[in-house]
């Protein structure tokens, strides 16, 4: 259903609470002791008034000027706020690119030595799209330059010469344009005359990266009809967010959809390597979660053997120990689901679109897929089977444990079971060796060439549900597991600025939801989404937004190999109302901060208050908080 926007008065909401660290759960090291109680304390909030249309989305702050610079979609700007006093932000102007543009859009800032980088969407967002550069001071446009298409994130080298874009090259929504991925590398030496170098993906081929491990799995969609993985890897690899190594040399790039992560060497602008992150297996202990949503009516947090997660990260950063550069990353998960609102395509017309997610109910229907036709039923998934009547089953060897059997999924497709998961429905099922499915008799169980039935081994769900943390060459060295859900189903997670709203009572509910416990468990859970990292003392912290559920992690990760939490914040303050039935701007203001999107930590050396400082903006509320941070040194 599509939601009401508010469309409210611009205000600035005041706000201060001084809070108590949580402890560590059984899963991570000793909780913090009494002597290094953290306290985090919320100075401001300034409110776009703008409700459910990402008019706060990623932040990003000038010492030089004392401004807070942040992404405001809604308006394809970027709102100025005076951040000298951070009690009291004040709106200076929104600066738009229509100048350099017309109908662009502003998707992602970032700043440094005086200059505010800018990432420029094509009002067509597969056209090439642009690169500016501002004087953070007088605001006046220094210079702009052409990169690839859709440039989703921008980042200066942490010597400030060079800034780089993560071209993620989106298909269009029929899926019939799907402009290649890369990675614009851009000297600013000279500001006002910049030269761009592109890292490019064409060198790769689909079918080798497919077999060690990446995602290359899009179509390519013609008026002749749709062929499945048809994508070459260059149009297939979508790069989501970057993070460079301290050294300046090398940068790596979250490739979301892939479920991989890039490394290109900057001073030659090539990609070196794409690394596969795998898949988390929940069949283990730690690695357990709630795989359905409110219709089951309670937490239900335990193993599935034959579900792994893919991890599907977005936002990542990356930090130093020993010389060693490794990497954090946000495991939200992200499903293509183009087409998805076109009824031609649902009625089976495989070439105005490409959706991949499907629940589990409906993919092992003993009934078979005919049912969902015209309604949600991927065309690309009805082809696997010629002749239509096709099917999936589970295979009894793995889901056993639930009921299935040859010919019927049993009790696994329940609601209170596997039933309301979401899941690719691209991955998982026999192959023979041609990479066709293998085809199953729906009355006997049987393998058979006349089949109807494809059989999963697997079913892969979205998103880790959880932080990581992978070295430099793509090995796992730590990931957070069941933490997450686990610490918001117990008793020891209160939300709300004054800590007295218990996180389970609304667990795993979605920010634009109210009395919604559970609702996200069938899709990815809490989603952290976006994530940051600052360096207090002698020890680095982490500081993970989750986009759903809300609020903020901030993990200990000194050691990256044994990180542990040391405490969490979320603002929300109504939990019981939808945010859309607020009536008024106050009663808006009252919900607190939903869908944390973006996050910037800012040392104590650049801060206006000689304090470190976490900012967040929250796309759902259209809010952009900052809070002072005392953590343990």
């Amino acid at each position: 259903m599509t939601k009401t926007k508010l469309q409210l008065f611009a205000l600035s909401t005041i706000a201060a609470a001084t809070l108590v660290a949580c402890g560590s759960d059984n899963n991570t090291p000793p909780a913090v002791s009494s002597s290094e109680t953290t306290s985090i304390s919320r100075l401001s909030t300034y409110n776009s008034g703008i409700y459910d249309a990402s008019a706060a989305e990623i932040p990003a702050y000038d010492p030089v000027s004392q401004r807070l610079f942040v992404v405001n979609a809604q308006a394809g700007a970027i709102d100025v706020l005076d951040l000298s006093d951070p009690e009291n932000p004040v709106l200076e102007q929104t600066l738009t690119t229509n100048a350099i543009r017309m109908g662009s859009v502003v998707n992602s800032i970032a700043v440094a030595n005086g200059i505010l980088a800018v990432a420029i969407e094509d009002a067509t967002k597969t056209n090439p799209g642009l690169a500016a550069f501002y004087n953070t001071e007088t605001l006046t446009l220094i210079s702009s330059i052409a990169v690839g298409a859709q440039p989703d994130m921008i980042v200066f080298t942490p010597d400030a010469t060079k800034v780089l874009t993560a071209n993620e090259g989106e298909p269009s929504d029929d899926y019939r344009i799907d402009p290649e991925g890369s990675v614009s590398i851009i000297d600013i030496s000279t500001p006002a005359t910049p030269t761009v170098a592109t890292a490019s993906f064409s060198g790769f081929n689909a079918a080798t990266l497919r077999a060690a491990g990446v995602r290359i799995y899009g179509p390519t969609n013609t008026a002749g009809g749709s062929i499945m993985n048809g994508a070459s890897a260059a149009q297939d690899i979508e790069p989501e967010y970057i993070t460079i190594s301290q050294d300046n040399t090398t940068a790596f790039v979250t490739l979301q959809e892939n479920n991989a992560i890039a490394k290109i060497n900057i001073a030659t602008a090539t990609v070196t390597d794409i690394f596969p992150l795998g898949e988390k297996d929940h069949g283990l202990a730690g690695n357990e979660f709630d795989a359905s949503d409110e219709e089951d009516g309670a937490i239900n947090i335990r193993t599935w053997p034959g579900v792994h997660g893919l991890y599907l990260p977005d936002a990542m950063a990356s930090y130093s120990v020993g010389g060693v550069t490794y990497l954090v990353t946000a495991n939200e998960g992200d499903a293509r689901a183009w087409g998805e609102d076109n009824d031609d395509y649902f009625a089976g017309d495989a070439t105005l679109g490409f959706v991949e997610e499907f629940r589990v109910k409906h993919l092992v229907n003993a009934n078979g897929w005919a049912g969902r036709l015209n309604d949600d039923l991927p065309p690309q998934l009805n082809a696997l089977v010629a002749g239509g009547n096709g099917g999936g089953l589970l295979n009894p060897l793995v889901f056993g444990y639930c009921g299935a059997t040859a010919t019927s999924p049993g009790a696994c497709r329940a609601d209170n079971m596997l039933g309301r998961l979401n899941i690719t429905w691209t991955m998982g099922y026999q192959k023979d060796v041609n990479g066709n499915p293998v085809l199953y008799d729906a009355a006997t169980g049987l393998v058979s060439p006349t089949g109807t039935r494809i059989m999963y081994d697997r079913l892969y769900s979205y998103g880790g549900r959880s932080f990581s943390i992978f070295d430099e060459n793509g090995a796992l060295v730590f990931d957070s597991g069941a933490e997450f859900e686990k610490f918001f189903a117990s008793d020891e997670c209160m939300a709300g600025s004054a800590r007295n709203i218990p996180c389970k009572d609304f667990f795993n509910s979605g920010h634009d939801e109210g009395n919604a416990l559970d609702s996200r468990s069938d899709a990815k859970g809490p989603e952290p989404e976006g994530i940051a990292i600052g360096t207090v003392g002698t020890k680095t912290y982490a500081f993970i937004g989750l986009e759903r559920f809300g609020g903020v992690l901030i993990y200990d990760i000194t050691n990256p190999a044994a990180p542990f939490r040391v405490d969490y914040l979320n603002t929300r303050e109504i939990w019981d109302m939808e945010p859309e039935d607020a009536t008024t701007p106050e009663q808006l203001a009252a919900f607190g901060d939903l869908g944390p999107e973006g996050l910037v930590f800012i040392a104590a050396a650049d801060s206006p208050t000689g304090n470190d400082l976490l900012v967040v903006s929250s796309e759902v509320s259209g809010t952009t908080s900052t809070y002072s941070l005392n953590l343990p040194r």
